[in-house]
């Protein structure tokens, strides 16, 4: 495929894209503000020369958020801007960063709406994090002599069939880049096998600098207290669709006497869809936006299951939390982030699909801050092991933080990387 097929192609699919945003609307009404952003038509002014970092959703925005930090600290006369793809990602850096950052989201791949947004802002760089390749937006950068790099690079078996099968906008693509930093040798090695060439070095995860907020331990006892400090506690996090059914299923099985689970939904669109399946199993659950004080003794008398239907609290979760799952990894879904669990020194079980975050995962399970379970009786089984074991909950709780501890150190690495590339 030539990038002018490539383009053509996504000409063909642009009508549809209103149309889209439209039926995402229906769960997630953000999805309709700010919409011609998406076409490359920004309201915002800036006289500042712009920094600015690509983070599509959360995960990506809050891997960055070390680097955002570094970035105002460091460049104090540069106007950083973060680009977005969905409302979430967009809400989780006003969270974040408040006013010290502008946000907009980042156009579709069209060359009339990507040179819309570069003539608007006019970056002295561009720092995509993770893995987000949009061929288009890479080659006008490089036509206005725009430097871009890719940093926090991971990059999948299963994704790096898919870029394969683009043959030579792929790999022009990443040729077109001026540096990737990817997160392990793995990642780098399937970067080369689609022809990126010398421009890739590995420099770790961002996400392993993501410290807690000061306040998250404290935050944490508060809401453990007040669901019932007195009870075991297992954390199902960032699950996926299809996933919370078969995490039902184990904790019926393991038969904990008195725990308590919390299951915190990846998507926020999906905290109705869960909070269904707990009322049509007929179990007694309630949401963490109708949890106050006052809920204290019904929830340690009467509550099994708690829907984390809230934002910007998963540190919370983990310091109330005694034993963590880490969702997307029972189902072939790659996993999601275990790294925030192992900050928090908390005993982390993960499914057998880990492939979003393959080394990380490998090496906590090495340190012996992890396990690696099959299926839901695996995971039962797991939780009986472990709440009947407090020594086992202490030993993989100071296992993963020394875990975590010995992995920082990505985000010196980047800024170094992106210091070259930056007159200040």
């Amino acid at each position: 495929m030539t990038r002018n097929v490539y383009s053509f192609l996504l000409y063909l699919m642009l009508p549809f894209t209103l149309l889209k945003l439209l039926w995402r609307s229906r769960n997630q009404p953000e999805y309709l503000q700010h919409w011609g952003e998406r076409y490359g038509f920004y309201r915002i002014k800036n006289q500042h020369p712009v920094i600015w970092l690509h983070c599509v959703s959360v995960g990506e925005t809050r891997a960055a958020s070390p680097l955002v930090q570094a970035l105002c600290h460091h460049y104090p006369k540069h106007q950083i801007l973060l680009t977005h793809t969905t409302p979430t990602g967009r809400a989780t850096s006003e969270q974040l960063f408040g006013n010290s950052i502008i946000r907009v989201y980042l156009p579709y791949d069209v060359p009339f709406a990507v040179n819309r947004f570069l003539k608007h802002f006019k970056p002295t760089i561009g720092v995509l994090v993770e893995t987000e390749l949009w061929f288009n937006l890479i080659a006008c950068c490089k036509q206005q002599k725009i430097p871009l790099l890719l940093v926090n690079g991971r990059l999948s078996q299963q994704s790096a069939i898919g870029y394969r099968k683009l043959g030579s906008v792929a790999k022009i693509g990443l040729q077109s880049l001026s540096a990737i930093a990817a997160q392990t040798e793995s990642d780098a090695a399937r970067f080369a096998n689609l022809g990126a060439g010398s421009i890739i070095s590995v420099i770790g995860n961002l996400k392993f600098d993501v410290m807690p907020p000061d306040n998250a331990i404290n935050l944490g006892q508060q809401l453990r207290n007040t669901i019932g400090a007195h009870r075991p506690i297992f954390l199902a996090a960032s699950t996926r669709d299809g996933e919370d059914e078969l995490i039902l299923e184990a904790v019926a099985q393991a038969k904990v006497p008195n725990l308590l689970t919390v299951i915190v939904p990846r998507h926020p669109q999906r905290f109705d869809e869960v909070a269904t399946l707990l009322k049509n199993k007929q179990l007694k659950f309630i949401r963490r936006s109708d949890l106050t004080a006052k809920d204290l003794d019904c929830v340690s008398d009467k509550i099994s299951y708690i829907l984390g239907d809230s934002m910007g609290e998963m540190f919370n979760y983990y310091a109330a939390c005694d034993v963590a799952f880490i969702g997307g990894s029972l189902l072939p879904l790659g996993g999601q982030n275990l790294i925030e669990a192992s900050a928090m020194g908390k005993p982390v079980l993960v499914g057998p699909y880990t492939f979003n975050f393959e080394q990380a995962t490998e090496l906590a399970i090495s340190a012996g801050a992890a396990i690696r379970v099959q299926d839901s009786r695996d995971l039962a089984r797991a939780l009986n092991l472990l709440f009947a074991d407090q020594t086992l909950q202490q030993r993989m709780g100071s296992a993963a933080l020394r875990f975590s501890e010995y992995s920082r150190g990505a985000t010196l690495r980047t800024m170094v990387l992106i210091a070259a590339y930056i007159k200040d």
